[in-house]
């Protein structure tokens, strides 16, 4: 991944949904020197009603857009047999919180030279964290970046409870880097700012946000999509002297 203002910075959509929209927001985000896109084609939801992406068919629009756009395709791989064909499109291998203890993936990404972000699972310890990474790791890849992206709760009042302590506890136990997704801990915008904030004085080396031309009419997770002003915004107090 490529860092902007010293941190890395990944943005984008909750998941690829269409050409127009994702080249879109590529454009936007590249003007702002966001070149470390989400680019999901698979979304694994709770529900098998909701939105599950638009799957390997996606891939012919990031391949679309690459040949455009100089930029860093974060994708997420939700099963070992996907890799082969997602390798010459995707940049960065994210695991999401729902796989982080799908070993037998983690054993199959730890032989392969791409990087790989390991979402923390939303039950997790930070013990099991750090040990899911260490599958990857014995498996040969140490390219690895971690990602606290908040732990299930009793309180709704965001959508998980972000454990910014655990981003200074892992590094110290992996040395690995350690990004904070500020949009499905929060699963609100209204305190993302100072939560953004608040993860780089802890430690953390980057963040994530989902960023998205049109949210309230995104095909998943509409409420905590940032739209084009909101996450310029975000910038500004984030970046701010």
């Amino acid at each position: 991944m490529i860092k902007t203002n010293n941190i890395f910075f990944i943005a984008g959509p909750c998941a690829v949904e269409n050409y127009e929209m994702m080249v879109q927001t590529v454009e936007y985000l590249t003007i702002k020197n966001i070149v470390n896109i989400r680019a999901n084609i698979f979304k694994p939801r709770t529900s098998p009603h909701s939105f599950q992406g638009i799957g390997i068919n996606g891939l012919e629009i990031l391949s679309k857009i690459k040949q455009k756009h100089k930029v860093c395709f974060v994708s997420e791989i939700i099963d070992a047999r996907y890799i082969e064909s997602m390798i010459d499109d995707i940049d960065v291998f994210q695991v999401g919180s729902r796989n982080m203890s799908n070993f037998e993936l983690l054993k199959e990404l730890g032989k392969i030279t791409k990087p790989i972000l390991l979402k923390r699972g939303m039950s997790a310890t930070i013990d099991e964290f750090a040990c899911a990474a260490e599958y990857i790791v014995h498996g040969g890849n140490n390219d690895i970046y971690l990602c606290e992206r908040g732990i299930r709760s009793f309180d709704s009042t965001t959508r998980n409870v972000l454990d910014l302590a655990c981003v200074p506890l892992i590094k110290k136990r992996t040395g690995l880097p350690t990004i904070v997704d500020l949009s499905h801990s929060l699963g609100r915008k209204d305190i993302i700012a100072e939560m953004g904030k608040a993860a780089l004085a802890c430690g953390a080396d980057g963040l994530m946000v989902e960023v998205h031309p049109a949210p309230n009419g995104a095909l998943s997770d509409a409420q905590q999509q940032l739209d084009f002003c909101e996450f310029e915004s975000l910038l500004g107090k984030v970046f701010e002297a």
